[in-house]
């Protein structure tokens, strides 16, 4: 044999995969074949996750979606009244351009879901003081001064509508809106500031019900500037230099009296590009799953939780996701690793030289006396992995090609196998961490080709059992014990988290936490 070939000689004639650099996307990978199920294809149509937002949900958004209205109503300069009024000296006319709000108490407020449409927020007992400039005409006389206003009781009652645009954004608009103030208080600076104060009481009723419909008019452009910024949100998020991860609503999100339940996409991409996946039987959530707190977690929640016991927010991750990153990474080529003899630990039993592979192929040895060796593997097929019950499941059907560094620094093809692995994971979640733990349930090797002599494929199939079992579980544990950040926004925090497996999917029940 020739025994110059360089690297690629031994790939024309086996078959190797295409090159492909994995080393800087390993991580992330790794991570979604270890730890998220993968089997069958999804179709487009079935979502990746599923979030299913709770009444304690609605209590966590409330505290701080009322702070951030309670912000855009304090910055809200374009309310406007104008008007006119019958008195007993001629007819007033007035006009307040400009309302600033210096305070907004809402002293009772509830966030609860409106069937079918969204979210609908009720406020009892708030307060609201403003002030404003004002310009007025009483017959002849023309003034200007400035304003104090206070309402008491007021009461404020507005629907939200959620849905999705048609392109995987959400969004919001009024579906409804009624405010009522009881008292209005106002008290005019400067002019003839004493004649209307006279006037204040008669001025009342009438500007009572148009700061009334103001309020309203000012909600709406805040919804609206939500909506707007909904419609340039991002859909998708680029994972590493492979792969992106298509977060888009796959449908209008559902709301009952007592849940809401949003459907995304999930599905992982090539960067630069949107591949299709081969058709497949679709994978879709159990009937059981949809709006009323379906599975039994670690601990059995009932039907119908006490609020005691409600998680914050139900996330499931559907095999689809996985299966889409299993897909991406393997179509990128990036399911690849070269293996060189000074990687391999001193104590691994099966060190990478001729000298310690001759033991399973006598003719390597003499054919190649004491050379360092070089292996490299890949997958040959998407790995296949689900999720059951008991744990995640997984088959890696993958190839080996061992190479004998020559003296000149060329590579001589020595032999090719297919390496078949079967593996169990289950994974676990700390905080904002994602982790695990894995374990080697079978391994197969085949030879499909040598230069070298028959390989004793049974000896080394065991001895690679063996060292697997002693070094390289231990050291995937290790790393993936350790764990890989979840993507939350800034200050969020997930507490209590509780994650459990299912036919087809993972489950994460959670509470959350805020800290700015």
């Amino acid at each position: 044999m020739a025994g110059a070939a360089g690297p690629m000689a031994g790939a024309a004639v086996w078959g190797t995969a295409p090159t492909g650099h994995a080393s800087r996307s390993q991580p992330v990978w790794l991570c979604f074949l270890l730890l998220l199920p993968t089997c069958v294809s999804a179709t487009t149509t079935s979502p990746g996750i599923k979030v299913w937002l709770t009444q304690r949900t609605l209590e966590f958004g409330r505290r701080f979606g009322l702070e951030l209205l309670q912000s855009m109503l304090q910055k809200e300069h374009e309310l406007n009244l104008t008007g006119s009024y019958n008195t007993l000296l001629g007819t007033l006319t007035y006009a307040v351009p400009r309302i600033r709000i210096h305070e907004l108490q809402m002293n009772e407020s509830t966030l609860d879901f409106a069937e079918d449409v969204g979210l609908r927020l009720t406020v009892q007992r708030a307060r609201v003081q403003l002030s404003a400039d004002w310009a007025a005409q009483l017959g002849a006389v023309q003034d200007s001064g400035s304003v104090q206003l206070g309402m008491q009781d007021v009461a404020m009652a507005a629907v939200l509508g959620v849905s999705e645009d048609g392109g995987g954004h959400p969004t919001v608009w009024s579906a409804g809106c009624d405010t009522h103030g009881t008292d209005l208080h106002m008290e005019f600076h400067r002019g003839y500031s004493w004649l209307y104060n006279l006037l204040a009481p008669l001025l009342q009723r009438t500007l009572r019900q148009q700061l009334n419909k103001q309020l309203c008019l000012m909600l709406q452009r805040g919804i609206d500037r939500l909506d707007t910024a909904l419609k340039h949100m991002k859909v998708s998020t680029q994972l590493d230099t492979i792969a992106a991860i298509d977060h888009s609503l796959l449908a209008p999100p559902a709301f009952t009296e007592e849940y809401g339940d949003i459907a995304l996409k999930g599905e992982i991409f090539r960067v630069g590009t949107y591949q299709q996946r081969p058709p497949a039987l679709p994978v879709a959530l159990p009937v059981a799953l949809p709006m009323a707190l379906p599975v039994a977690l670690p601990t059995a929640l009932p039907t119908t939780p006490p609020m005691a016991h409600e998680p914050t927010l139900l996330l499931a991750v559907t095999e689809f996701v996985a299966n889409s990153a299993a897909f991406t990474y393997f179509s990128a080529g990036a399911l690849r690793r070269i293996i060189s003899s000074d990687m391999v630990p001193r104590r691994f039993p099966l060190q990478l030289s001729t000298k310690s592979m001759g033991i399973f192929s006598p003719q390597l040895q003499e054919l190649y006396p004491d050379q360092p060796m070089e292996l490299h593997l890949w997958a040959r097929q998407q790995p296949l992995l689900s999720c059951h019950p008991d744990a995640l499941h997984g088959t890696l059907l993958g190839s080996a090609e061992a190479f004998v560094v020559l003296p000149n620094a060329t590579r001589a093809p020595a032999f090719l196998l297919h390496i078949d692995a079967n593996v169990t994971g289950k994974p676990t979640i700390t905080r904002n961490r994602l982790g695990g733990t894995v374990r080697l349930t079978g391994l197969h090797i085949t030879q499909v080709a040598s230069n070298v002599g028959p390989v004793e494929v049974k000896r080394l199939e065991t001895l690679l059992k063996f060292s697997l079992w002693l070094f390289g579980v231990p050291r995937a544990n290790k790393w993936l014990q350790a764990g890989i950040p979840l993507p939350l926004p800034h200050g969020l925090s997930l507490l209590r988290p509780r994650l459990s497996l299912h036919q087809g999917f993972v489950l994460i029940a959670t509470d959350l936490q805020y800290e700015p």
